[in-house]
């Protein structure tokens, strides 16, 4: 397998995978049980904490290590600073809607629907996803002699893959109880995932233009991801009676994004 083949694998399935999870509405007539809904996010939030630390965290220290020595710990720190505080900006700037808190943020505006919002919401945060894979997957291509980056690229998509299949059902389903058809709330939930693997093509592209800064990229992707843990996923657990639900399926996620990083 070479680089560009396991780009296009990478950047199919993580939309694949939304698309399939978003189908799912077809299936149910209501929002996931409060267990259920426990497990998807637990599972999603140890996938991307282990996605964002192997895949993109290791990485930067090795390629910053090589390139700016000394000053390699300013590099992958100040990048992972700088991914959380992009989120955090974009948090305040475009309208959205967490359903589950019942929480607006952003610039307000009455004529966006609050389901509208709640697209936004989804779509933010699925941003950081699309551009961690473009930047593992731009790494691959910028190496293709080194077969670890290559296994890296396809570790993380898969990782994230995962986690995007029940993500994609959490965007559309909610969309019933708001009086959508099944048909158009699987194509908006489908629709919030389709910035992935755009900023994901987008990434590779510029990334074969900026490898001196490629450790600084991929620390900001890292520091984006763990910000929609501890900003979208986290809080929905706080008032979670289901603690240990949460927390083993953490644990799963966790190791599964491990055993894949371990396997390829």
């Amino acid at each position: 397998m070479t680089p560009v083949i396991a780009s296009t694998i990478s950047v199919s399935i993580i939309f694949l995978a939304t698309i399939l999870g978003s189908g799912l509405v077809f299936f149910f007539n209501k929002n996931f049980s409060s267990k259920l809904n426990d497990v998807v996010i637990g599972l999603a939030s140890g996938i991307m904490v282990a996605a964002a630390f192997f895949g993109l965290l290791v990485p930067s220290m090795e390629e910053s290590e090589v390139q700016f020595g000394d000053f390699s710990i300013l590099v992958v720190v100040g990048g992972f600073i700088l991914g959380g505080l992009i989120l955090f900006l974009m948090d305040k700037l475009i309208p959205h809607f967490h359903k589950v808190s019942n929480q607006e943020e952003g610039l307000r505006n009455t004529r966006i629907s609050q389901s509208t919002k709640f697209l936004f919401a989804v779509t933010i945060h699925n941003i950081p996803e699309g551009v961690a894979v473009g930047l593992a997957c731009g790494l691959a291509l910028a190496n293709p002699t080194e077969a670890g980056y290559m296994a890296s690229c396809l570790s993380l998509a898969i990782g994230i893959a995962i986690q995007n299949f029940p993500e994609g059902a959490a965007a559309s389903i909610p969309l019933l109880e708001d009086g959508f058809s099944k048909p158009k709330s699987f194509l908006l939930g489908s629709f919030t995932g389709i910035v992935e693997p755009l900023f994901a093509i987008i990434t590779i592209f510029i990334a074969q233009f900026v490898t001196p800064v490629m450790p600084i990229l991929l620390a900001l992707a890292a520091g984006a991801m763990i910000y929609v843990v501890m900003d979208d996923l986290l809080p929905r657990t706080r008032t979670s009676e289901n603690t240990h639900y949460w927390l083993w399926a953490f644990m799963i996620g966790f190791a599964i994004m491990m055993a894949l990083e371990i396997l390829l």
